[in-house]
């Protein structure tokens, strides 16, 4: 029998552009583990088990990071699942919890990054998105001079252009909201408002895309305590307590490279399936859903995961921009209220701890001028290529 599952306690920095802050990845971790601990209101003595994540560092990062919390010998397992590691951190967390390894957990994610678009660090090694690329030209000639993740999160773009209509001002559109939405998050790497003119005449980089819809490098931590119904009830946790109703991890399939579609190579075959599996435990349907944070490191990927999620059948997620849906006073979820990858920022290891603190904020009624009215059941979307997406429902302990 599995045991039920709280986050108790989040925290995070504030994510700045590579450089600007004096800081190193165990400032980072220290602030937002600590962060997390003066939440939950609970010692760091008291975690049991921690889950450590980042994509860009030497062996046993996680350690030193989580070292500046104090020396306990507590077990630290060192995670990596690109752009989704700080998910899969919080997923592992909520294995330990769930199946009774321990009853506190820790997830932490870092990413202390290079400026400019990401790169390859072991170029003697077989690439681990190679066959991804390969798969993704078969569709698209390669674009020179174009970085491989813009090249392949653009092309998805144009396919679903060529396919279902949808235009560079459905597109645009994400990119303003998202900037919108960040302007009331102090977190956020950029809380700057455009037009939406000033969005869709960006420097143009490829596709649709222009740079004000993808998301920047960025430095920063997050982290989230986790632990189980006796630990809450002992500790006099459940005024803040929220539950993991529901939780998927899924990798690619078949369908990822028999399909030849550039969105199943980006990753939406992976999060329709992970979003299936996660609504099927939390036992709600995307209708119940009233506040998401979802993986928009480019503007085409929240657009294909709104059919991914079933908010819009597939090839329809941009009516759901022309009935402006998916913000504030809008007839659907608000989604990516934090202002997102593409402002808020993407610190590979942090991303989907980040988006756990957001949504945690949300439900506890907690997030101040972003607050979601009324929201009462909330969705996290968290993908890497490679690949991995994890989906995670989260609801209060009284929610119906």
């Amino acid at each position: 029998m599995s045991n039920r599952v709280f986050v108790v306690g989040v925290g995070m920095t504030k994510f700045e552009k590579p450089g600007r802050r004096d800081w190193t990845y165990p400032d980072m971790a220290r602030e937002s583990g600590t962060n997390a601990l003066e939440d939950a209101g609970i010692p760091y003595a008291a975690v049991e088990h921690a889950f450590v994540g980042y994509v860009y560092g030497d062996s046993t990062s996680g350690q030193r990071a989580i070292y500046e919390l104090g020396l306990t010998g507590l077990p630290v397992v060192n995670v990596n699942n690109n752009c989704s590691t700080g998910s899969s951190a919080l997923y592992l967390a909520r294995q330990a919890v769930r199946y009774g390894m321990a009853d506190c957990v820790m997830a932490l994610g870092f990413e202390q990054m290079q400026p400019g678009s990401l790169t390859k660090h072991f170029p003697t090694h077989v690439d681990p998105i190679g066959r991804h690329a390969a798969a993704m030209r078969e569709i698209y000639p390669a674009p020179e001079g174009v970085p491989r993740a813009l090249e392949m999160f653009g092309d998805a773009a144009i396919e679903h252009m060529q396919q279902y209509g949808s235009t560079p001002e459905h597109f645009a559109w994400i990119g303003w909201k998202n900037h919108k939405h960040s302007v009331n998050n102090p977190y956020a790497q950029f809380q700057r408002e455009y037009t939406l003119e000033e969005v869709k005449d960006a420097q143009h980089y490829h596709g649709p895309l222009t740079k004000l819809q993808c998301s920047p490098t960025s430095d920063g931590s997050a982290a989230a305590i986790l632990a189980s119904e006796r630990f809450v009830d002992q500790h006099g946790l459940w005024e803040h307590a929220i539950e993991i109703r529901g939780q998927a991890l899924v990798t690619d399939m078949p369908s990822t490279f028999e399909a030849r579609s550039c969105r199943n190579l980006v990753g939406y075959d992976m999060a329709r399936v992970a979003a299936q599996k996660a609504y099927e435990e939390a036992l709600v349907g995307a209708e119940d859903i009233d506040v998401i944070e979802l993986h928009d490191c480019f503007s085409s990927m929240e657009l294909l995961t709104y059919e991914a999620l079933g908010l819009a059948a597939e090839g329809e997620g941009h009516k759901l921009i022309d009935a402006h849906v998916t913000t504030y006073g809008g007839s659907g979820p608000v989604v990516n209220p934090s202002g997102g990858l593409i402002s808020k920022g993407h610190p590979l290891g942090a991303t989907g701890l980040a988006q756990c603190s957001e949504l945690n904020w949300q439900l506890r009624g907690a997030a101040g001028k972003r607050q979601v009215e009324g929201a009462r059941i909330a969705l996290q979307h968290n993908v890497g290529l490679g690949g991995a997406a994890v989906v995670t429902i989260y609801a209060p302990p009284d929610a119906a």
